[in-house]
C-alpha cells in the first residue's frame, strides 16, 4: 500500500515508512492511496472475535507487514485488555461500545497498544540504527496510553506534553506515576492546541531534525496524526456491526448510525473510513462539548477557531484545532491543493469556508454540542433509567444519539471509564464529592455498586515523577534537555 499526503499528493511507498515518519514533510497527514472493500462471510461472523477482526482490517491496509507480524502485533496488543475486549451494552435502540478495557481505561488503548509494536517491527525491518523519539501532545487520554504503550519498547523514547490544568487528577497521575527510562511526561502552561501546534512546527523543522539525525535520533508521533494510530481504530466499528449481526440485534438490511464524542476527530474519522470500506453506516454524529467548533462546522461548513477556549468536565474534547479533520477534507475533495489552501487559511486566520462540492460530500455528518450541565444530566438520566454508569464524554455521545432520533440503531462510543472522572460522575448522580480523588473513586464504586478497575487501585500510592512545568514556547528546549540526559 502506498500513502498520500493530504496536502500535495506526496507519496511514500510503505505503511512502515508512514508509521515511522508520522507527519508528511509538507505538513500534511498520510492516508492510504485506496481503501479496500471488506465484507465478512457467514463462517467468519459465526466465529467472530475481536482479534480476528483486527487482524483482517489492519492487514488489509498495512499490507507490507507479513501475516505473522500482524498476528503477533494484534495478539500481543490485545492480550493486555480484559477478557472481553469490547463489551457492547444495549440501551434500548442504542448500543454502547465500551472502549475502555485496556491499560489506561480509554479508547486510545486500542491503537496505542499496537502502534508501539508496529513501530518496533518497522524499525527492525528497515534496519534503522537511530533511536525513534515519539513526541506527543495530549488533552488527557492519549498521553497515558502512549506512555504505557511505549514503556520499555526497544529503540524508542516517548515524551508527552500535557496541559497542567483542565485534566482530571486520575489522568494526570496516569501520566506522571510511571518510572521507565524511556518515558517522560511534561506539563505545559497552555492547552492541547498550544502543544499540538508547537510539535507540528518541530516536525517541520528540517534543521532541527537533521541535528537529531546526526545524534542517531529520528522523531515521530503517537498522536492520531500518525496513520498507525488511525487504522487500528477502524477495527472496532467492523467488530461492533458484525457482533450485533451475530447476536441477531440487527439484520443485513439495516444501516447503523454512530455517535462519537469528538475532539481531534480521529475516532469518528475511523468510522467514516469503515463506511468507505463497505460497512453499512448511515449517519455519523459528531458530538462536542462547549468547545463546539466541530458542531458549528457541520452546521455551517465554516471552520472558525476564533473563539474562546473553555476548560470543561469532558477535558479530552477541549480542542479547537481538530487535526484529523484535514484527512476528511481530503477524502471528500480528493485534492491535496484544496486541502493545502484550507490549512494555510486555518494557520493564518484560524478560519476557512468550504466550497459547494465539498459540502455535498459531508451530508453523512450531523453535529451536536452540549454544555457541562447537559453533560451531567445525561449521566444522571442514563443511570436512573438503566442503572448504567457512563463518563462525561460518553454522555455527550449518548445525548447526540438521542437528539438524532433516528429509526436506525446507533452505536454510541464510550471512550473512557467513568472512574477516570469520578468528581463529575459523582456530581451527576447526586453523590458527595471529596477533595481527595481516591476517596471519590472508592465512593463512586461503593455507592453505585460498580466495580472499581484494579488498574486504579494502586495509583494512589505510586510516586509522581513529573518533569518541571514549562511554558508552551519552551517545548523544543525541553525536548533537547530530555534527550541530552
Amino acid at each position: 500500500m502506498r500513502y498520500i499526503s493530504t496536502r500535495t499528493r506526496e507519496i511514500i511507498d510503505s505503511s512502515q515508512d508512514a508509521i515511522l515518519k508520522g507527519l508528511a514533510s509538507d505538513g500534511g497527514l498520510f492516508l492510504p492511496e485506496s481503501l479496500p472493500f471488506i465484507k465478512f462471510s457467514e463462517d467468519e461472523i459465526e466465529n467472530l472475535n475481536y482479534k480476528y477482526v483486527a487482524k483482517k482490517i489492519i492487514s488489509s491496509i498495512f499490507d507490507d507487514f507479513t501475516k505473522e507480524e500482524i498476528d503477533y502485533a494484534v495478539d500481543t496488543a490485545y492480550d493486555s485488555f480484559s477478557d472481553e475486549i469490547l463489551p457492547i451494552i444495549k440501551l434500548d435502540n442504542n448500543y454502547v461500545l465500551e472502549l475502555f478495557h485496556g491499560k489506561t481505561l480509554a479508547f486510545k488503548d486500542f491503537a496505542l497498544s499496537i502502534l508501539p509494536i508496529l513501530m518496533s517491527l518497522s524499525i527492525k525491518k528497515k534496519n534503522l540504527k537511530e533511536k525513534v523519539v515519539i513526541l506527543t501532545a495530549t488533552s488527557g487520554d492519549t498521553g497515558s496510553a502512549a506512555l504505557k504503550g511505549f514503556e520499555n519498547v526497544d529503540g524508542t523514547e516517548v515524551i508527552v506534553f500535557y496541559p497542567t490544568d483542565g485534566i482530571s487528577e486520575i489522568q494526570r497521575r496516569q501520566m506522571t506515576c510511571l518510572d521507565y527510562d524511556n518515558t517522560h511526561a511534561v506539563g505545559i502552561r497552555g492547552n492541547f492546541d498550544d502543544a499540538q501546534s508547537s510539535l507540528k512546527k518541530i516536525f517541520l523543522d528540517s534543521e532541527f531534525k537533521d541535528e537529531l539525525l546526526e545524534k542517531n535520533i529520528r522523531i515521530s508521533s503517537a498522536n492520531s496524526i500518525n496513520i498507525g494510530r488511525l487504522v487500528p481504530q477502524i477495527s472496532y466499528y467492523f467488530y461492533a456491526y458484525y457482533e450485533l449481526l451475530r447476536r441477531g440485534e440487527i439484520s443485513e438490511s439495516e444501516d447503523l448510525n454512530i455517535s462519537v464524542p469528538t475532539g481531534n476527530f480521529g475516532n469518528i474519522l475511523a468510522g467514516y473510513m469503515a463506511k468507505k470500506m463497505g460497512l453499512p453506516i448511515d449517519i455519523l454524529v459528531c458530538a462536542s462539548n462547549k468547545n463546539n467548533v466541530l458542531t458549528d462546522f457541520f452546521n455551517t461548513y465554516e471552520y472558525d477557531a476564533n473563539r474562546e477556549f473553555f476548560k470543561t468536565n469532558s477535558p479530552s474534547m477541549d480542542i479547537l484545532i481538530s487535526s484529523n479533520l484535514e484527512r476528511l477534507l481530503y477524502l471528500v475533495s480528493n485534492s491535496g491543493e484544496n486541502v493545502k489552501d484550507l490549512m494555510e487559511k486555518l494557520n493564518k486566520d484560524k478560519f476557512y469556508k468550504l466550497d459547494n462540492n465539498m459540502i455535498e460530500n459531508l451530508k453523512d455528518f450531523k453535529g451536536y454540542s452540549y454544555n457541562e450541565e447537559e453533560t451531567l444530566l445525561g449521566i444522571k438520566e442514563v443511570y436512573e433509567k438503566y442503572s448504567y454508569l457512563m463518563d462525561t464524554h460518553t454522555s455527550i455521545a449518548y445525548r447526540g444519539a438521542i437528539e438524532l432520533n433516528s429509526k436506525n440503531k446507533t452505536l454510541v462510543l464510550s471512550t473512557a471509564s467513568p472512574f477516570k472522572f469520578p468528581k463529575s460522575v459523582l456530581e451527576a448522580v447526586n453523590l458527595k464529592v471529596n477533595d481527595n480523588e481516591f476517596e471519590n473513586l472508592r465512593n463512586l464504586s461503593e455507592k453505585t455498586n460498580t466495580k472499581l478497575p484494579s488498574i486504579l487501585k494502586d495509583l494512589e500510592n505510586k510516586k509522581i515523577s513529573e518533569k518541571k512545568v514549562i511554558d508552551k514556547d519552551e517545548i523544543k528546549e525541553s525536548i533537547i534537555e530530555i534527550l541530552g540526559e
